[in-house]
């Protein structure tokens, strides 16, 4: 399980697909599975991937890492656009900041907290 979520580009590495499986992030049929499992054509495979709950039917297992272009040929996306749109709206309602700006200034803070309280109303 660990390599083929891997494998379709699930996640960035295979030990952080292990870990997943044995914090039991990665269920199959509704049940933890762990990280040796065999995956097998047709199962429905659900990964909480951050606030993501991405569920995916195995279409078929590759013989080594594909490139993204390739991943629809190896699983069928079944999750649902309302869970994609709830993990977009809780992004949205965080702060975010890019990387190297530095901190706010005192004018960035209050024009920050003055935007907090209006989208609050």
């Amino acid at each position: 399980m660990d390599k083929w979520l891997w494998e379709v580009r699930l996640f960035k590495s295979r030990s952080l697909a292990t870990e997943a499986c044995n914090a039991g992030k990665v269920k199959v049929g509704g049940n933890n599975c762990k990280p040796a499992r065999e995956v097998k054509e047709g199962e429905e495979v659900q990964v909480r991937i951050g606030a993501l709950l991405k569920t995916v039917r195995v279409l078929d297992a590759p013989k080594s890492r594909i490139p993204a272009a390739k991943v629809p040929e190896f699983y069928e996306d079944l999750t649902s656009p309302e869970e994609y749109e709830r993990v977009r709206i809780a992004r949205m309602q965080t702060e975010h900041r890019d990387a190297g700006i530095g901190r706010p200034t005192k004018r960035d803070r209050r024009q920050i907290d003055y935007l907090k309280d209006f989208l609050q109303q």
